[in-house]
């Protein structure tokens, strides 16, 4: 189990995010829905660079992130979860995309399950899986959410607004 030490509220366009960390890196960034506002322990440095760094991808000055990270999941999800880190910026794969690429065709809803664990938001860029056909598909933190951050960064990178939904 990720130990987590520090615990830290920040106010985005997507919601409240809580970010939760230890001395060495990221351990979760979860949407706030339930409104659990609290923080705890001393602030860490990946927490903080963490939160510089969202701050700056809401601003639209960051198209990658680069705050270590430790997650807690299977070797199948940790596969799943190293590969959403190589989706560039403003980019889309697919489910079954991501399947071939880790070596498990056919494994489309396996990817799917390991994403809606991805317990890193955002920074971890699960939002850039959508289905088959090119829909947006399946987000733990909702498809508004999905579809805002989408179009966020298609507009950061000059790109015309997408029609997912």
């Amino acid at each position: 189990m990720v130990e987590t030490s520090c615990i830290r509220l920040i106010n985005t366009p997507v919601g409240t995010l809580r970010i939760k960390g230890n001395a060495e890196a990221v351990t979760a960034v979860e949407f706030d829905d339930k409104h659990e506002y609290y923080v705890e322990g001393e602030l860490t440095k990946p927490v903080e660079m963490c939160i510089n760094q969202l701050h700056e991808y809401f601003r639209g000055t960051l198209t990658a992130f680069s705050v270590p990270v430790q997650m807690d999941g299977t070797k199948f999800q940790q596969k799943v979860w190293d590969s959403l880190r190589d989706i560039p910026f403003a980019e889309q794969v697919s489910y079954g995309k991501i399947a071939e690429e880790i070596g498990t065709p056919n494994g489309q809803r396996a990817v799917g399950n390991a994403n809606n664990h991805n317990p890193i938001a955002i920074v971890v860029p699960c939002h850039r899986v959508i289905g088959a056909d090119g829909k947006l598909v399946g987000y733990a933190g909702g498809l508004w959410r999905k579809a805002w951050l989408l179009e966020h960064e298609a507009k950061i990178a000059g790109k015309e607004s997408l029609s997912l939904l």
